[in-house]
């Protein structure tokens, strides 16, 4: 939840994946004899299901696909430097969804772009650190180690890196790198290899590479949920 109490919320509803194609996707109403189960939302069971969920939550409420996710959370955090309104933190909220990270954690300005998040944001906990010095504050009574992500002088490889089981992975403001402040916080600041001409993967790909790194480590024999195995199936050791 965000630090107000508030959860993060979008206006969007998911009529399609982001890739700029206009399809429908999702189902229609419900055909048969209706469930009665509390986690079913009869609206939506009226009316049809087209929002940005796996088969496994269609119909159902969306207090009830949250406290489902709250029981099986990592305990990996993300956070992510807002100090100019950084349009990746969209992305990177889309992506802590996908990868059920215990909560994203937006440092700076409060006020962040949803677009990217695709309404990830209504199932995902978020919380907003104003200074990093109140993140840092935070983190330390948590008992989690800050990780910061970030292709800088004196970083050490994520290849080969045992991340932590709990822990919380930074990531700097696009363009402006990871700030002075969360570094001299930080255990460690990793970066990701590259091979190209390119200086520098954005944000919202660089938490996706060290989220999946997460994942490798700790969670690579979770029975997963996802579009195209379905659901709970088993995953194998990577």
């Amino acid at each position: 939840m965000a630090a107000d109490g508030v959860r993060g919320t979008s206006s969007e509803d998911g009529v399609n994946d982001g890739d700029g194609e206009d399809r429908e996707v999702g189902v229609g109403p419900w055909k048969g004899p209706r469930p009665t189960d509390d986690h079913y939302d009869p609206v939506l069971l009226e009316h049809g299901d087209r929002r940005n969920v796996v088969d496994r939550y269609r119909y159902w409420r969306l207090d009830a696909i949250v406290a489902d996710l709250d029981a099986r959370r990592h305990p990996f955090h993300v956070a992510i430097e807002n100090w100019a309104h950084d349009l990746n933190i969209g992305s990177v909220v889309r992506t802590a969804n996908a990868f059920l990270a215990a909560e994203v954690h937006i440092v700076g300005r409060r006020r962040w772009n949803r677009r990217g998040a695709m309404v990830t944001d209504r199932y995902q906990h978020i919380r907003h650190h104003p200074t990093v010095e109140e993140f840092a504050g935070w983190a330390s009574d948590a008992g989690l180690p800050v990780i910061g992500i970030d292709n800088l002088p004196g970083s050490v490889p994520l290849e080969g890196y045992p991340l932590p089981r709990e822990c919380v992975l930074v990531f700097g403001q696009e363009g402006a790198w990871l700030s002075d402040a969360v570094r001299a916080v930080a255990r460690e600041t990793l970066s990701i290899a590259q091979f190209g001409s390119t200086r520098s993967i954005n944000a919202g790909a660089a938490a996706a590479i060290a989220m999946h790194a997460w994942i490798a480590q700790h969670a690579a024999g979770e029975p997963a949920i996802d579009a195209a195995r379905g659901p709970d199936v088993p995953r194998l050791p990577l």
